[in-house]
């Protein structure tokens, strides 16, 4: 029972994936920016810290002072008020117009229509995805954060590629590196396995779905998300842009980790910025289900925070502070470790790229002889 929305982290947006009209995007080629771990493009940088994880994780002096200080409820109050403004001022620098492009959703009255459409009743949402975060008390569960969704993962991209002259710019950085990351690994380790069927999960408001959908124009792609919020705002966009294609988007309202989806039904199963609103045991749980709805030879991707990203390792403590107070299981995400999960589930070939100076993608295969 994942939390299961991939809008984007607060910590990539207030230290550094989007959406424009996301139409025949080319990807194209940037120069090196850093050393360390090598792009999937093959010639941009991007450079890793000295540590395993930031200092302000975990159980270190400078973590357990920054959980005081948000345990105290009336700085905490404070503190998500001025999580919000960070996150709407940092948009509108960038010429993100936050409140118009929220207003144009909570104005029309479409996107209402479409719940009836994706919501499953019958969900009993897990414990820790009515916590509050990214400063909103409902969390995921409110048409405010699924008409703010796009605006936000605008700005976390225009801040992950701040030399980038303009966003279209930044998104094919962040979007082609990763969406090449997960080119080159199925190709790699597939054995020849077409790529028919695509599942995103913590799809949100259908940002990654569109980018799979456009990479991979013959493949049936579905988008699921635990927010029907945010599915009915998925599928008000994708109506809205009347994108023709071959094969639509389908939308599912379901856990990430209990989708009851058949098992092996699926090629390539991304999980794009959900890992760092969950807990472990969802984390662990989220990589499971994805072994099982993955045929042999299918490729699972994950992309989200890199613990060994120097920018994120180098935030200022107003910066990880505003972070943190937005962001409940941040802690345990930076304390698992991601790729041993995987391994212990059963994918091998699992493989860890920084695509952007503040994400990495995690790649792994499903063995083509797993029963």
């Amino acid at each position: 029972m994942a939390a299961l929305s991939a809008y984007p982290n607060f910590s990539a947006i207030s230290g550094a994936g989007g959406f424009t009209r996301e139409r025949n995007v080319k990807f194209t080629r940037q120069p090196a920016v850093t050393r360390a771990a090598l792009s999937t493009q093959g010639t941009t940088q991007y450079e890793e810290g000295d540590l395993e994880r930031p200092r302000w994780t975990g159980e270190t002096p400078l973590s357990r002072l920054v959980g005081a200080i948000i345990s105290f409820k009336p700085l905490f109050s404070l503190l998500k008020i001025g999580a919000r403004r960070v996150l709407i001022s940092t948009a509108e620098k960038t010429n993100i117009p936050w409140r118009q492009m929220t207003t144009d959703i909570l104005e029309s009255e479409d996107v209402y229509k479409e719940m009836d459409s994706v919501l499953n009743k019958s969900i009993v949402y897990p414990s820790y995805y009515l916590n509050p975060f990214h400063a909103y008390d409902e969390g995921n569960l409110s048409w405010l954060a699924a008409a703010e969704a796009e605006a936000a993962t605008m700005s976390m991209v225009r801040r992950a590629i701040p030399e980038a002259s303009s966003l279209d710019e930044a998104n094919q950085i962040v979007r082609g590196n990763w969406l090449s990351a997960i080119e080159k690994h199925h190709q790699c380790h597939s054995q020849n396995l077409t790529i028919d069927d695509i599942l995103d999960i913590g799809c949100s408001v259908g940002v990654s779905t569109r980018y799979l959908a456009d990479k991979f124009p013959s493949s049936k792609v579905t988008g699921l998300d635990l927010s029907p919020y945010f599915l009915a705002v998925a599928k008000f966009k994708e109506k809205k842009n009347n994108i023709s294609r071959k094969n639509p988007i389908s939308w599912l309202h379901a856990k990430g980790e209990e989708t009851g989806l058949p098992a092996k039904s699926f090629d390539i199963v991304s999980i794009a910025y959900v890992f760092h609103e969950c807990p472990k045991v969802a984390i662990i749980n989220l990589v499971k289900e994805a072994l099982r709805l993955l045929r042999p030879g299918g490729t699972i991707a994950i992309t989200d925070n890199s613990p060994k990203s120097k920018i994120l390792q180098e935030l200022s403590p107003v910066l990880f502070t505003l972070m943190k107070s937005t962001e409940p299981f941040l802690d345990e995400y930076y304390l698992t470790d991601l790729e041993g999960t995987m391994r212990e589930a059963g994918f091998v070939n699992v493989e860890t790229i920084l695509t952007d100076p503040r994400h990495r993608t995690v790649t792994g295969t499903v063995p083509p002889l797993l029963t």
